[in-house]
């Protein structure tokens, strides 16, 4: 089979760690007789810096036309240091997921036995953690009218949900529940916020549709702290955008490695795979990046944009086995260490 696969490296890390990715699809394909056409793009500060748009519109139309989108990260310090800066690399982000569709974004949070002991909590509280974060991804304060006055004194931030959004993410997180152990959890400050309580009402008119799952309401305060106190409790986690983004990175420090863990943002038009950290600009050009969670977000990809489940689970064991004979990069090594090239071509000779 052939499915064309839009590549957008980014910034800082992106392009080393988007290598890795690739490599270990072509083995995949390899294996499995499929031919992935891979077209780059520019987005984020590269981007700025080459037409003056973080998701130019060519990339726009790239993305549109591919089958998956496979995205690396963006950010750069100078824009970083730059409050005042009128175009920002995270406006590409933004962009992307407005134009895309992007409404969902999927985190999963799933410990690795040969790495319990890099985690900050106690092995006993996290080993067996394995949980998904679904975080609505369109709305809420990111996307609501901000602003601030003319003399720079106050400024406000509006946060707007509509009853179609909340029901669209919640759909969404009762399909995952189904699939796994058929506990959803509703994040929320229902007992201050009154799109919160639309939230919880439109999931309570919903969870009777949903017989056979489990659904219970958390104050997000609370579940910040339960995460941390009972990871192993949660099954299925949905939430509003904000709360999504601080609790799903609350969330993935328990595995021990933000290097680890893939994402998935899925879209009405197409969907987006990236791993959850950011540009790691201090690291970019010294081939030291963790690929890992890059490739793991190419295993997503093959199984939730092209059904190709043999193939996603031919990746997961290679990463697996890499961990397990401490084929990683500096971040994650206790002995020697390994290059993000030299992991990348691991795996996907493993694979192979």
């Amino acid at each position: 089979m052939e499915f064309k696969i839009a590549v957008l490296a980014g910034d800082g890390i992106g392009p080393e760690i988007i290598e890795q990715a690739i490599k270990v699809l072509e083995s995949v394909g390899k294996k499995y007789h499929h031919t992935f056409h891979f077209t780059k793009a520019l987005v984020g500060a590269c981007a700025i810096d080459a037409v003056g748009n973080p998701f130019p519109d060519d990339t726009f139309e790239l993305c549109m036309n591919s089958d998956a989108v496979l995205f690396g990260a963006i950010g750069d310090p100078k824009y970083d240091n730059d409050p005042k800066a009128k175009v920002r690399p995270e406006q590409g982000l933004l962009a992307m997921r407005k134009k895309l569709g992007l409404y969902a974004n999927i985190r999963p949070v799933t410990t690795f036995k040969s790495l319990i002991h890099k985690s900050p909590l106690r092995p006993d509280l996290v080993e067996g953690a394995d949980f998904v974060v679904i975080r609505e991804l369109t709305g809420g304060i990111y996307f609501g009218e901000k602003g601030r006055s003319e003399d720079l004194t106050k400024a406000f931030d509006t946060c707007t949900y509509t009853k179609e959004e909340v029901i669209r993410i919640t759909e969404l997180g009762f399909e995952y529940a189904a699939k796994r152990n058929k506990k959803l959890t509703v994040v929320d400050k229902a007992n201050v916020l009154a799109t919160s309580r639309l939230w919880r009402e439109t999931v309570q008119e919903m969870a009777p549709s949903h017989p056979d799952i489990e659904v219970d309401y958390m104050f997000v305060d609370n579940a910040a702290m339960q995460i941390i106190q009972w990871p192993k409790k949660f099954d299925v986690m949905v939430t509003e955008n904000m709360f999504g983004d601080i609790l799903s990175d609350e969330a993935s420090v328990i595995t021990g490695s933000l290097g680890l863990l893939p994402s998935a943002s899925v879209g009405i038009h197409t969907s987006v795979f990236e791993p959850i950290h950011g540009s790691y600009p201090q690291a970019a050009g010294k081939n030291i990046a963790n690929p890992v969670a890059t490739i793991l977000s190419a295993a997503m990809l093959l199984e939730l944009s092209l059904n190709l489940m043999p193939e996603a689970k031919a990746i997961r064991d290679a990463v697996d086995q890499s961990l397990a004979e401490g084929i990683v990069t500096v971040d994650i090594a206790e002995g020697k260490s390994y290059k993000t090239s030299e992991v990348g071509d691991w795996i996907a000779a493993r694979i192979s």
